[in-house]
């Protein structure tokens, strides 16, 4: 997040992330015994090592680990993996080795569900294998899981976002997972380009001498209250943020500010029966030219009814919708839509 990449003569970052997150499971329903965060950190680095990034800061509490990387964020609850990672990584390299150390220190013998998800890149000529187009990406997770589809969402042409994820036979697997019930679960992601420079400015250190003072004086402090705050500013430009509730839920936010190619992404867990205020919050924080905005819910979170909401919901403020889909998959239910500003 803090160099340039490419060739000397490519002064560019990449700071769309490609999102992995798996939940895991066992045949036998019984996961009393089994945590994701009986992985030892070490072999966790190790992991990392082959996405091609490191940890830079570290916190935890009772329901899920968090980790701020040199390239985005790692969360690491019970069943739950979330890697995201911006630049030139390589996060579905690590898939082999990561279900290997999942048989072997966790307990789990099941995957039960698989979300890989990604915006559309600025310079996919400079990615790495596989990720140099979604098809290799697709590919490449169709050799590890049964039942894989993949999406995309948007104008191909412009702004869009991939997705890949598990849409087996209906009620294939669901009853060997908790007798068929899924516990609520929920994300918001909200992914914004073409940002105001005078708010990305906030981001350098130039102007702000550490990450709290960016935090405080941006305002993403009040995005979502209660939040513990693991944040890092980067030297010369950049800004990453984990935070963390006492039960298990998390926020995170990745800033690459360069003026060329500025881009934030915000991402949240956290479970509302509307996202219109967090939404609302998160404009008026970064002010984007345009964002792309997704949100999954199962039939049991208190977010379920999101689709119906955004349906209704043509404008932000000065952000008007272009586009929005809907997708039903094996337990959630999928809205995007994109955003942009009314010509001025």
């Amino acid at each position: 997040m803090a160099e340039p990449e490419g060739n000397s003569s490519v002064q560019f970052f990449e700071g769309v992330e490609k999102l992995l997150e798996i939940w895991f499971a066992r045949t036998d329903g019984n996961t009393n015994q089994c945590d994701l965060r009986n992985i030892p950190r070490q072999k966790l680095e190790n992991l990392l090592k082959i996405v091609r990034c490191e940890v830079i800061s570290f916190m935890s509490n009772d329901n899920i680990d968090a980790y701020v990387l040199s390239e985005s964020s790692m969360f690491v609850a019970q069943r739950r993996f979330i890697l995201k990672t911006c630049g030139t990584t390589t996060p579905l390299q690590c898939l082999k080795p990561l279900l290997v150390l999942v048989q072997q220190y966790a307990g789990f013998d099941d995957v039960e569900d698989v979300f890989y998800s990604r915006k559309n890149f600025k310079r996919p000529d400079l990615q790495m294998s596989p990720h140099q187009a979604f098809e290799q990406e697709v590919a490449l997770l169709d050799t590890f899981f049964e039942n894989g589809s993949a999406y995309c969402m948007g104008a191909m042409n412009r702004d869009c976002w991939y997705l890949y994820t598990l849409n087996p036979l209906s009620g294939e697997n669901n009853k060997k997972l908790h007798g068929g019930i899924t516990e609520p679960d929920q994300t918001l992601e909200i992914l914004m380009t073409e940002l105001d420079p005078e708010v990305m400015s906030m981001f350098s250190r130039e102007e702000c001498a550490t990450a709290a003072e960016a935090t405080q004086k941006s305002g993403i402090e009040k995005l979502i209250p209660n939040m513990e705050v693991d944040d890092f500013l980067f030297d010369p430009c950049g800004y990453s943020m984990n935070g963390i509730m006492k039960n298990g839920c998390y926020m995170t936010i990745h800033i690459t500010p360069e003026p060329e190619f500025s881009y934030v992404s915000f991402e949240t867990n956290v479970p509302q029966t509307s996202y219109k205020d967090v939404i609302s919050r998160v404009l008026e924080t970064f002010q984007p030219g345009k964002f792309v905005l997704t949100v999954f819910a199962n039939q049991t979170s208190s977010a379920s009814q999101t689709p119906r909401e955004l349906l209704k919901t043509s404008s932000f403020s000065e952000w008007m919708r272009r586009d929005i889909q809907f997708c039903r998959f094996k337990n959630y239910d999928l809205t995007y839509a994109f955003y942009s500003k009314f010509p001025s």
